[in-house]
């Protein structure tokens, strides 16, 4: 049985049928369709079955608690043909919808064009009453963060009031000391405010988002440019960081902690993840590596950083094939190089690793 499955069932309920009267003992054809969900949710909670009934919308949730409320005893008569019927329904089932604008949202994703997102999420914000604080709940703290700094304080202690503890923590953690001070305490002063206002408060947030303009692009400029210079050449990336710090010294800082090349390896990648690198980087690019940077002072403890935490054995052969290779040309000795920071960033994406953050002067 599906959590699809099972909510289209429970959906299928007729309002006009939802509250009639049963008697004490219950008859087998006497079950309205909402009553009938109720035998169905009590039996599987009685053979010990976990049920995501808080992912359903309040109202159902509620209207099924009352129809349970309604019963009293079922005879097995009734319980047989009530879960027949249910697993004739989910076999008749043929293709499943996601519930909400969110869910439609998610299954159509990358077939949407995003001024269309957008206008179908305000559209939805005027007229659903769904709850705004799914969608503010779903959003990175970064999203998170200017809503807080822009709004009261008071404001800024339901936010945390309504994330989840590990997401709360994280966007306090981002704010200013003496603001997350205060949005700390403000926190105690939340017990009296009524749900309608926290609903209202988090429907006038999602308006800010929908609010914000449609952008060209994913990321910020300090990670767009940061990106490209990761794979540019050496003495390209020097030029073009002494003309951006020529122009704006705030942002080329900036950029500069952004890149990541294969001299950072040694003091931003964990010695226990070097085995993992190992593993997805061709030996013959990863010794080319290895052989250029060993030519480089600058590059040797990167060089000695990769040998040293791999096995003996492997470390010797990687020696061996260095030696034998001989000098390497520029051009390939930055492509193998390119080729071993683009595998730490893959495994970064895919959170098989965790680079170090280096600590501000």
């Amino acid at each position: 049985m599906t959590d699809q499955g099972f909510g289209q069932f429970l959906g299928a309920i007729e309002p006009a049928q939802r509250f009639a009267p049963a008697p004490i003992a219950v008859a087998p054809r006497t079950l309205t369709r909402a009553q009938k969900a109720a035998v169905i949710v009590r039996f599987l909670i009685s053979e010990g079955s976990s049920i995501p009934l808080q992912s359903l919308p309040d109202k159902m949730q509620a209207d099924l608690t009352q129809a349970m409320s309604q019963l009293r005893l079922i005879d097995r008569t009734t319980l047989a043909e009530v879960v027949e019927e249910f697993l004739n329904e989910l076999e008749q089932v043929g293709l499943a919808f996601p519930g909400g604008l969110e869910g439609a949202l998610a299954a159509m994703d990358g077939h949407l064009g995003q001024n269309a997102v957008t206008r179908l999420r305000r559209i939805a914000g005027k007229t659903s009453h769904a709850d705004p604080w799914d969608r503010l709940i779903s959003q990175d703290t970064g999203k998170i963060l200017p809503l807080v700094l822009n709004e009261s304080i008071e404001v800024g202690a339901v936010i945390l009031s309504k994330l989840p503890v590990p997401k709360a923590a994280e966007l306090l953690g981002k704010m200013p000391g003496p603001r997350a001070q205060r949005t700390a305490y403000a926190v105690s002063q939340t017990n009296k405010i009524d749900p309608e206002t926290v609903r209202r408060i988090g429907a006038a947030l999602v308006a800010q988002l929908d609010a914000e303009p449609a952008r060209a692009f994913d990321t910020g400029p300090v990670q767009r440019i940061g990106a490209i210079l990761n794979v540019a050449a050496a003495a390209i990336r020097e030029d073009v960081m002494k003309g951006l710090e020529a122009a704006d010294a705030s942002f080329a800082e900036e950029v500069r902690r952004a890149i990541f090349t294969f001299v950072h390896i040694p003091r931003r990648v964990n010695a226990r993840d070097i085995p993992k690198v190992i593993r997805i980087v061709e030996q013959p690019v990863l010794v080319t590596a290895l052989g250029a940077a060993a030519a480089k002072p600058e590059l040797a403890d990167g060089v000695e950083f990769f040998l040293s935490n791999m096995s003996q054995r492997m470390a010797q052969g990687i020696r061996e094939d260095m030696a034998a290779r001989g000098r390497v040309k520029e051009k390939d000795a930055e492509e193998a190089m390119n080729a071993v920071v683009n595998a730490i960033r893959e495994l970064e994406a895919g959170g098989e690793l965790a680079l170090i953050q280096e600590e501000d002067d």
